[in-house]
């Protein structure tokens, strides 16, 4: 069977108050979910760029900037968005099958190890902590059927990803918790890629060659490219999903065997 996804306009908020105006929940949750406070590991990852600094590849803030925008055009927006988007979209469907097929795609397209590995190690530990810290909105939203599809499904994945039938990468558990909590589609993408943009300045931060004003000015300047990004992928199918990043990646590898590491990846 064939469900139709990405063609939904998302005409309205389910999740708006009697008067039309979103409900906060939602917009709290993608707070929640985008901040470095989260725990889920995302501190010990810079997707190769401790390496880009160890081999001097990047000097300034212009260097920095270009070197996210690239990530972001040819990584987190024709890989991870389309697999956030789609595995959204499974939830919202409730299409267990459907989602861990976009788990297994996004893991065959993601080709350094280290990157894998934070990944997969990123989504347990997001489903772990929701199951931990969720449980009482989760019964609640299930209990009056408002949201059924969607709680029942991250359960499912949850346990799928416990058990190793399913690899349970950050981008399809953030799509799965993020439907569940209310957001759109776009506004679970605009969350994920804004979460990876910081946690990459992040970490040029503490790499020590960048301080707080520049990094800021680097966020500011990436914006339209994160809105950019994720309007064009939002909805690609997820045969359209692929990375093509040679030199990150080769990065990424080099960092595996690197003798001075600050960071997973």
């Amino acid at each position: 069977m064939t469900t139709d996804w990405n063609t939904d306009p998302e005409p309205s908020d389910p999740n708006a108050n009697s008067d039309g105006t979103p409900d906060s929940s939602a917009f709290l949750s993608a707070l929640r979910l985008s901040d470095s406070f989260l725990p889920v590991g995302g501190y010990t990852a810079s997707y190769g760029l401790e390496q880009y600094i160890n081999e001097d590849r990047i000097e300034d803030g212009d260097d920095l900037r270009a070197l996210i925008a690239a990530y972001l055009r040819r990584v987190v927006g024709p890989c991870e968005t389309v697999a956030l988007a789609n595995a959204h979209a499974a939830s919202a469907a409730g299409e267990l099958e459907a989602l861990l097929a976009v788990d297994e795609r996004l893991h065959a397209v993601t080709m350094p190890r280290e990157f894998r590995e934070s990944s997969t190690k990123a989504g347990a530990k997001l489903c772990e902590l929701l199951a931990e810290t969720d449980t009482d909105d989760v019964d609640a939203e299930s209990s009056d059927g408002s949201d059924a599809d969607g709680t029942d499904l991250e359960t499912a994945f949850a346990d799928a990803v416990a058990a190793d039938e399913t690899p349970g990468h950050y981008p399809v558990a953030f799509g799965v918790v993020a439907q569940a909590r209310g957001l759109s589609r776009r506004e679970a993408c605009l969350a994920h890629a804004h979460s990876f943009v910081t946690g990459l300045l992040g970490a040029a931060q503490r790499l020590g060659r960048f301080g707080h004003t520049e990094i800021q000015s680097v966020l500011a300047d990436l914006e339209s490219v994160i809105a950019a990004v994720c309007e064009r992928h939002v909805d690609d199918e997820p045969a359209a999903m692929v990375s093509f990043a040679p030199l990150a990646e080769i990065m990424g590898m080099r960092h595996e065997r690197a003798g001075r590491r600050l960071f997973m990846s």
